[in-house]
């Protein structure tokens, strides 16, 4: 069973591109952890959420990958002024 998330960003309109890159760093950081499966950065037609999806073996190979995030990515990872409200992050786990 692989253990997935789904995270909604919110960055000022004039941050959204910024935003975006920072999550591609992000996502860098996680595709070189193990059990990293994938991830993904979208963009709401409307332009008001970064969304971010991403799948892992296992909690536990997620758990590590957000720890490395965490130690790595520095400011990519956290909330800061050009964000207008706090993220909303859900866990998954797969289904199939």
């Amino acid at each position: 069973m692989s253990f997935g998330f789904v995270a909604f960003h919110y960055p000022k309109p004039e941050y959204v591109e910024e935003f975006v890159d920072r999550c591609h760093r992000v996502r860098e950081v996680l595709a070189a952890q193990p059990g990293f499966l994938r991830a993904e950065v979208w963009v709401t037609p409307e332009g008001d959420a970064v969304v971010t999806t991403g799948a892992f073996g296992s909690q536990e190979a997620f758990q590590g990958a957000f720890a490395a995030v965490g130690r790595e990515a520095g400011e990519a990872a956290v909330f800061d002024e050009r964000e207008v409200r706090p993220r909303e992050v859900r866990t998954l786990l797969s289904r199939g």
